[in-house]
């Protein structure tokens, strides 16, 4: 029991690093760094991390027939989840970004029934229903909420980042009982970054570092340390104790805690009943996608 309280405490960070860097990224890019480029400063960032404490503090081995699958996991959770996600953002609003993410949770369950026959059950489809309804009622009546022939082309890059990111959670779940959180998350970051080094590198180039303001830095570590290296590393854990899943379903935490850091630091938003009505659906979805299968009466 104290490891899935660990599971989800760790999730509840990571998903509020999420909920912060949707408008940080949308702040250095494109303007500063272009989309592709910023995945490879990223994962650059991340890959040597992940590198230097794994051979300093767990330098484990791995078995050559888990190559394949760490490769495909540097595929679809780094590079196609990377790429997708912010040259989607940039061609896209942030609050687009996160009303498409709902779908995670929807495609995670289904393709864990598939590839790991985790059950499906009535309770689990119910909350997460309820977290959708939540998630949609803080997001849909945004005023930046806008779907159109000029977002499509970034709405359709972020859903398909919503897709990989699904397939990740799914595929690297197996490999929990095997190795570190270290040691699957570095290889899975090497390979991602061979991915990206093509697609980043030409656009690199371009980056006028010098003409950057200090705080654009600091967004850039943010999102290299925050949302790369820590955000990463917080799914891996937490995925030990719990399914694919209940982490997925913590994805519809991110627009209320997004909400949140607005009011208390920047002071342009306000906490209204919808936004209580919103957090408690979402906090009820959880629960109840979080709760043990206790019968197989429980089963659609």
């Amino acid at each position: 029991m104290n490891k899935k309280i660990q599971a989800h405490i760790a999730l509840l960070i990571a998903n509020l690093i999420y909920g912060a860097n949707y408008s940080i990224a949308k702040v250095v890019m494109p303007k500063y760094v272009e989309p592709f480029a910023f995945v490879l400063i990223r994962v650059s960032g991340a890959v040597i991390l992940f590198w230097i404490i794994s051979i300093l503090f767990v330098n484990e081995k791995i078995d050559k027939k888990d190559l394949p699958r760490l490769a495909l996991l540097g595929l679809c959770g780094v590079a196609i989840n990377q790429l997708l996600f912010l040259k989607g953002l940039s061609l896209t609003t942030p609050i687009n970004a996160s009303i498409i993410m709902v779908s995670n949770p929807i495609v995670v369950l289904l393709i864990a029934a598939i590839f790991l026959k985790e059950k499906i059950s009535l309770t689990k489809t119910i909350g997460i229903s309820i977290g959708i309804t939540g998630a949609l009622l803080l997001l849909l009546f945004n005023k930046k909420f806008s779907f159109g022939s000029e977002t499509i082309a970034g709405d359709i890059m972020v859903l398909i980042n919503s897709l990989s990111w699904g397939i990740y959670l799914v595929l690297v779940k197996p490999l929990m009982k095997k190795y570190n959180t270290f040691t699957i998350v570095k290889w899975v970051f090497l390979f991602g970054f061979i991915y990206v080094l093509p697609f980043g590198f030409n656009e690199m180039k371009l980056v006028k570092w010098n003409e950057m303001p200090s705080l654009v830095y600091w967004d850039i570590a943010f999102v290299v340390l925050g949302t790369t290296f820590f955000a990463y590393l917080l799914n891996t854990y937490a995925l030990r104790a719990l399914s694919p899943s209940i982490v997925s379903i913590y994805i519809y935490l991110q627009p209320f805690l997004a909400t949140l850091i607005a009011i208390y630091y920047y002071r342009n938003d306000e906490l209204d009943l919808r936004k209580i009505i919103s957090a408690i659906l979402i906090i009820i979805g959880v629960y109840l996608v979080s709760r043990p299968l206790k019968n197989t009466k429980e089963l659609l």
